[in-house]
């Protein structure tokens, strides 16, 4: 079965929420759909868009795991962004959380070494 996904975020602002994901995922957009959605694709056939939808801004949830947390973390830090929340779970997975200025979470996770 072949999978492609694309997850939306939607927001209010979406000049300030597009200059915020690019500083989160460090890259412009991988393609404009329109004037006021943005989509990275973070790996082949995976997308995570931003849209501007007022009414329902500040509601979207995402999770990305990835093989280098730290890295990852340290390199969003260097572009200004720092986490909102950290977990680690009694299995060793931790959780790095961020909040767009909707308040969108956006997180990162790790599996143990």
């Amino acid at each position: 079965m072949a999978l492609d996904l694309f997850a939306g975020i939607p927001v209010t602002d979406f000049t300030r929420a597009l200059a915020w994901y690019e500083r989160l995922l460090g890259s412009p957009p991988t393609f404009y759909p329109h004037d006021t959605e943005a989509v990275w694709e973070l790996a082949e056939h995976r997308y995570v868009y931003v849209v501007r939808r007022p009414e329902r801004a500040g509601n979207g949830m995402h999770t990305v795991i990835i093989d280098d947390l730290d890295t990852r973390v340290a390199q969003i830090a260097e572009r200004g962004l720092e986490p909102t929340r950290r977990e680690t779970y009694p299995n060793g997975v931790r959780k790095i959380t961020y909040h767009d200025p909707d308040g969108n979470e956006f997180g990162f996770g790790g599996v143990p070494l």
